[in-house]
């Protein structure tokens, strides 16, 4: 039967639309298996930086339909615990956040960085001031391209700091920040609220007083042992000063139990006069908080961390010089979109939304807040800009910090163990 026939012999042209099908599907997956996906793992941040960089990926994606970017985000604590296991691993993200450093240098040691310094050499780098690109050079040769720079100062709610009669601007010399604490405290308002937990924000009180007492010089001597390495007089000092601090009973309750993040939320919320901490915390300070809103813009000031009588370091600055770094093997394209995204112009919109404070020049004629402003201010001013030092020294040497200055804070070692421990990790990093 004619239905028979036509079922048991098809047609020549449905065969060859099947063939075609076949062909441009098979074609399909060839295209699809060439697409290159660029990851890109950085240190958690604001819901406002993750915007930012949504964009800059979808405007390079449109730009290069061939490669997808995909961000991952770890909280701080969990990103440097995970990091040295991903690198190596075949699960390494291609693009990653990075301070520098010692702790970039045992990265670089370990052969798990890609070298950039031809790809800098071929106009990048020229749009960066020297001193960014330094923080991420080690032996001559370039390992990572400059993000922005940070800096550890000390947020002031005002609403809080005037019941107890205390003009934040006036707030110059440790002793002056001593006063205010006093009399914060007498009010009956907690000075200041830290995130104990997490060991580093207690390291920007130890740190900061070590760059402003022996400054970068110093801090370089000790590396190389000279005036008794990290055992010298400006190391003890920042401890003795930490504890003397403490003593004034300057924190909120619970301190040592408290994460980052919840102080961060808790300064948002009104609970302390006071946190030290770096300049990005203002918009996840206000995130965190319970209404969302944080401490009012007319309210919040953010001031230098205060000099030290006789330091080396009072025309400085301490905080971050923070980037990202490619791995080893990583497709070029990797290095095609970090250089997009680290130009100048996606910096001058960064600057322009007040997520952070870009290096790129120029940049910082975009920034609007008062605040990031203050910042720029802060970095043109200072002399030199130390690197944290739990990043600058190393990871081994940065853990040994963190612990130190948590164990000063609660008083279970002396001055002079805190900087014995850290000289004993220098020696044996």
């Amino acid at each position: 039967m004619q239905v028979s026939n036509n079922y048991n012999v098809p047609c020549s042209r449905p065969r060859h639309l099947a063939l075609a099908v076949a062909v441009v599907a098979a074609l399909g997956s060839v295209a699809a298996a060439a697409d290159t996906t660029v990851t890109v793992l950085r240190v958690e941040s604001s819901s406002a930086e993750k915007r930012y960089y949504d964009e800059v990926v979808a405007e390079f994606e449109s730009q290069h339909p061939d490669i997808n970017v995909e961000f991952e985000y770890l909280a701080n604590e969990a990103y440097k615990t995970r990091l040295p296991t991903m690198l190596q691993s075949s699960q390494r993200p291609d693009i990653y956040y990075t301070w520098g450093g010692e702790g970039l240098r045992d990265q670089v040691d370990a052969g798990f960085v890609r070298d950039l310094t031809e790809p800098m050499r071929d106009g990048w780098q020229d749009i960066y001031p020297t001193s960014a690109v330094l923080a991420f050079t080690l032996d001559d040769r370039v390992y990572g391209a400059p993000l922005y720079a940070t800096v550890v100062g000390i947020w002031a709610n005002t609403a809080l700091t005037e019941q107890a009669g205390v003009d934040v601007e006036a707030i110059k010399t440790w002793e002056d920040f001593e006063n205010a604490v006093v009399a914060l405290r007498e009010e009956g308002i907690t000075p200041l609220v830290v995130g104990g937990q997490d060991g580093w924000p207690l390291h920007f009180y130890w740190g900061s007083l070590v760059t402003r007492l022996a400054g970068g010089e110093g801090i370089e001597a000790a590396k190389s042992g000279d005036n008794g390495g990290f055992n010298g007089e400006p190391f003890v000092r920042a401890g003795e000063m930490l504890q003397a601090l403490v003593e004034l009973d300057p924190f909120q309750s619970g301190f040592m139990a408290t994460s980052y993040e919840r102080a961060s939320g808790m300064f948002g919320d009104g609970e302390a006069a006071f946190h030290v901490m770096g300049d990005w915390d203002y918009l996840p300070s206000k995130q965190r908080s319970a209404s969302g809103e944080g401490v009012p813009d007319e309210d919040l000031r953010f001031i230098p961390f205060p000099t030290v009588a006789g330091g080396e370091g009072n025309e400085q600055s301490f905080g971050g010089m923070n980037g990202f770094a490619v791995t080893r093997d990583a497709p070029d394209e990797a290095v095609e979109f970090l250089r997009f995204l680290l130009n100048a112009e996606n910096q001058r919109k960064a600057a322009a939304t007040g997520i952070f404070v870009p290096v790129a020049e120029g940049s910082a004629e975009a920034l609007e807040t008062p605040y990031a402003r203050r910042v720029a201010e802060i970095l043109d001013e200072s002399e030199f800009h130390q690197v944290f030092l739990d990043q600058a020294l190393g990871t081994s040497v940065g853990a040994t910090i963190n612990d130190i200055s948590g164990d000063l804070a609660q008083g279970v070692i002396t001055p002079e163990e805190a900087a014995a421990q850290v000289d004993e990790a220098w020696q044996f990093r």
